[in-house]
Order: C-alpha cells, then sequence, then structure tokens
C-alpha cells in the first residue's frame, strides 16, 4: 500500500528523522507530538495546559493536510512527564474531543528534553 508524509506548512522541526504524519490507505498516522513552534521553540514553558492545546492544534494540523478533522481521529497515545498533570491536560483535551471520544491511553514517561510535558501520538481514519 503506498504511503504519503503528511507535512503541514508551519510543522515544527523535527527532532529527528521522521515525518509529523503519514497517510496509508485512509488511514493516518500523526507521530508524536511535542510542544515546538515553527522555530522549533518550547511552547508553554512550565505550562501543561498550554503544551496540551500547542500540541493537539499541531495533531489537527496533520490530520487536516490529510483531509480529515479531528472527529476522524480514532485513538490517542498520551505520555506526561507528571501524572499530578493528568487533570489539567484532560480539561484540554476534552474540550477538543467534546463527544465520541477516540480510544486512548494515558502513560507517565519521560519525554525526549525535560521541558516537554505532554506528548501525544494519534491515529485516525478518514471517510
Amino acid at each position: 500500500m503506498p504511503r504519503t508524509p503528511i507535512i503541514p506548512k508551519g510543522s515544527a522541526p523535527s527532532l529527528a528523522p521522521y515525518s509529523p504524519g503519514v497517510k496509508a490507505g485512509n488511514t493516518v498516522y500523526v507521530s508524536g507530538v511535542l510542544a515546538l513552534d515553527t522555530a522549533g521553540k518550547l511552547v508553554g514553558a512550565g505550562d501543561v495546559k498550554a503544551q496540551t492545546r500547542h500540541v493537539l492544534d499541531s495533531i489537527k494540523a496533520v490530520v487536516e493536510a490529510a483531509g480529515g478533522s479531528l472527529d476522524d481521529v480514532v485513538y490517542n497515545a498520551i505520555f506526561l512527564k507528571d501524572l499530578a498533570d493528568y487533570a489539567k491536560m484532560n480539561e484540554i483535551y476534552a474540550s477538543y474531543f467534546p463527544s465520541s471520544p477516540p480510544a486512548r491511553y494515558c502513560i507517565r514517561a519521560d519525554l525526549v528534553k525535560p521541558e516537554f510535558l505532554v506528548e501525544i501520538s494519534s491515529i485516525a481514519q478518514l471517510g
């Protein structure tokens, strides 16, 4: 099956060799997204709500560049630096998925740099 890298305009520079998203058939796989702006600078230092909002906006951009919307997201993997931030992250997360939220899991994990508080990876099914 052919696959197409999805790189939305204004994407943050990659910290490693990967594409922000890949479309294979009607499925879009979104790489783990961190709170980085277009210059690769941290967004929302010390603020898990701001980082979650930025991460979900970035996921939305990838899915939309592939021809979908957040309503097409069927699965999210959430990584939190500190589980004490779980309620704050969920407050923002719920505003992006207000009804029929996707399946997901959330674990505590060390992220690639200590200033990152949240990372989310997604799968969307288009059509």
